[in-house]
């Protein structure tokens, strides 16, 4: 019997998310849809490293402390696994800029996608991006620097959260995955709350991930009360399991 493929629950909801925003229908969809995907984490990547060289932010000119600035970009394709990528390697107007994302020479990046992409499917601390750097293009990277990389994802992901959902679903599934993580030095447990909906057009998706202590009813009625604000007026059937005082909850936000 052939053994099927596990996916932490990470890693389904952003596949989720890509197919739902994508939504590909052939093997060639999901090849552009990957290259895509890269070509912006790249160019948000190298956008960071020219704000770290820089000291400042694009735009953000009280910050700035350098007679140095940004100076236009250079068109270049680099090759990947997926195909070839356009990218904007941006300039600097005294030329020392020396990008590590993609260096000034180097035109093949098929060795390093499943690491880049790999930040996305994770919740990674400072620690654990710089590791993945250093692995990547052989150089230690501030904490500063790893910063203004994640602050350019952040917002894509927050943006996915607050999206509008359908106004009906026909069954929405609500569970939750507890997990043990550093905290503050300790070990603590969270849950991570999942909702998943299917439209009326059969059409599933993930509705949201919620991060919070242990699985309780009160909690869930924050989340209830989200996904009806977000512009949910009806769902047909919610699949949950045995928690005490679940379906009163359910009951009082969507009676």
């Amino acid at each position: 019997m052939a053994r099927q493929r596990k996916l932490t629950p990470e890693r389904k909801a952003l596949i989720q998310s890509l197919l739902s925003h994508y939504k590909p229908e052939d093997a060639q969809d999901v090849q552009a849809m990957l290259r895509d995907l890269l070509g912006d984490t790249i160019q948000q990547m190298l956008e960071a490293e020219m704000d770290d060289h820089l000291g400042y932010s694009k735009y953000d000119y009280k910050n700035k402390h350098t007679d140095d600035s940004r100076n236009g970009y250079s068109p270049k394709t680099v090759t990947s696994s997926a195909g070839d990528i356009p990218i904007d390697v941006p300039r600097d107007r005294k030329g020392d800029f020396e990008p590590q994302s993609v260096k000034k020479n180097q035109t093949d990046i098929s060795n390093i996608e499943d690491q880049v992409l790999s930040m996305y499917a994770k919740g990674m601390t400072t620690r654990d991006i710089s590791a993945h750097l250093q692995s990547i293009y052989g150089v230690d990277a501030s904490a500063e620097m790893i910063s203004r990389m994640t602050d350019r994802i952040l917002p894509i992901a927050k943006e996915w959260q607050n999206r509008p959902l359908a106004k009906k679903y026909a069954v929405v599934f609500m569970d939750a995955v507890h997990f043990n993580v550093r905290q503050d030095g300790r070990t603590v447990k969270k849950a991570v709350y999942v909702a998943i909906g299917t439209r009326l057009d059969g059409h599933r998706e993930v509705l949201g991930l919620w991060v919070g202590g242990n699985e309780s009813a009160k909690y869930w009625v924050g989340v209830l009360n989200e996904i009806r604000n977000r512009g949910t007026e009806d769902i047909f059937i919610i699949s949950v399991d045995g928690l005490t005082g679940f379906a009163d909850a359910i009951s009082a936000v969507f009676p």
